[in-house]
């Protein structure tokens, strides 16, 4: 084992696998990614993952496939707690950094398993959708509470989810962002059959109740029988259950000569749809803990961005209120719309303000703060 945080060897656990790319995944291999560039020695510890692209990816448990707060989750069954100190005393991690909350069955058996000389550190990422959810995490929080005593540090990615951590799971946490690569987006090229002459309006999500496509679209429609004249674009890009009757709706309200379904994008193209926007639009009512998709939005400077009045989202967008819009009136959002279209001083003025403000969630900012409780984490237990 390292003692110092110029040479560590890092565990980064995830209970559901790493075969996807939501928010958790994005975190995980955004900052394993970063640590291994300033020569750490980083290894993945997940559920059942198939991802061959990775080095140092360790596929703990068999999982099965659940409905979770609105989302489909990997979760992990039982895995042997003789397999699991095995592992870890064959490994000899200076670090554990834990995505939470997490599994009983396999991220609480690594915590309650690992050396005392090793370093545990948290990062707490949801956010409830529904009551059921709410009372679940209860249940949850009895279930781990033994092992939350083993945490040297535990950051949450915004205050939303600070403040559900506290309430729910009793943490004492500090807010330490989700991270995203700001060069990437920042300096992506516009596809170029979406040419400026015809303003974009950009939506980028699962095609799901809660993400609010549907919602996006009665304000399209609101907006096309306001302002007939009004010229404009809207691109969809996404796949899920909802796809049929957003598409069916956008047939019986005539609205196929501006609405275009993109499919799903790739995590190579995205890039390029935020930076062919003039408007992207993310109308989620409410399950989201942060919005990584804000920043990346907002990075290519191309566009005003637009957001849900959820409270992950809000504290995303805490210092520019002006840019959130209640997630369950379309006029309201196609007032938004109508404004940050026609008024070109407005919308600038958001995209300067976003490309600006969103330079302090790039992953080397926020991974320093992380070496920084790593290191502090192995001196209090090296002095203990």
């Amino acid at each position: 084992m390292a003692t110092k945080t110029n040479s560590l060897k890092i565990g980064l656990v995830v209970d559901d696998t790493l075969d996807k790319t939501d928010g958790v995944q994005q975190y995980v291999l955004g900052i394993g990614a970063w640590l291994a560039q300033q020569g750490h020695d980083v290894h993945y510890l997940a559920g059942e993952t198939a991802r061959k692209d990775l080095t140092n990816v360790h596929s703990l448990s068999k999982n099965i496939q659940v409905r979770f707060n609105g989302n489909h989750l990997s979760v992990p069954l039982p895995t042997s707690q003789r397999k699991i100190r095995q592992f870890l005393n064959d490994q000899q991690f200076d670090v554990l950094h834990v995505q939470m909350p997490y599994s009983p069955f396999l991220a609480q058996r690594i915590i309650t398993a690992a050396s005392p000389k090793t370093a545990v550190i948290g990062t707490f990422h949801i956010l409830p959708n529904s009551k059921f959810v709410t009372f679940a995490s209860r249940f949850l929080a009895v279930w781990l509470r033994k092992s939350l005593k083993r945490f040297d540090q535990i950051f949450s990615v915004s205050p939303a989810a600070q403040a559900f951590s506290k309430q729910i799971f009793k943490i004492d946490s500090d807010v330490l962002p989700n991270v995203f690569d700001y060069q990437l987006f920042h300096t992506a090229k516009s596809l170029p059959e979406y040419d400026d002459t015809i303003p974009t309006i950009l939506f980028l999500g699962r095609l799901v109740s809660r993400k609010g496509c549907g919602l996006l679209l009665e304000a399209v429609l609101a907006l096309k029988q306001e302002h007939p004249d009004l010229s404009f674009r809207v691109i969809i890009c996404g796949k899920g259950a909802l796809l049929e009757s957003l598409q069916k709706f956008s047939e019986d309200h005539a609205l196929t000569n501006i609405v275009e379904f993109a499919g799903f994008v790739n995590e190579a193209d995205k890039p390029k749809y935020y930076a062919s926007s003039k408007v992207t639009v993310f109308p989620s009512s409410g399950g989201e803990s942060f919005g990584i998709v804000l920043l990346e939005a907002m990075a290519s400077g191309r566009a005003a961005v637009l957001a849900g009045d959820n409270p992950g989202y809000r504290s995303v967008m805490s210092q520019r209120p002006e840019l959130l819009f209640d997630p369950t009136d379309p006029l309201a959002l196609a007032a938004k719309l109508y404004e940050y279209l026609t008024n070109n001083e407005l919308r600038k003025n958001a995209q300067n303000w976003g490309q600006d403000y969103v330079k302090a969630f790039d992953t080397p900012v926020v991974g320093q703060k992380l070496l920084k409780a790593y290191d502090k984490a192995l001196r209090n237990r090296a002095e203990q």
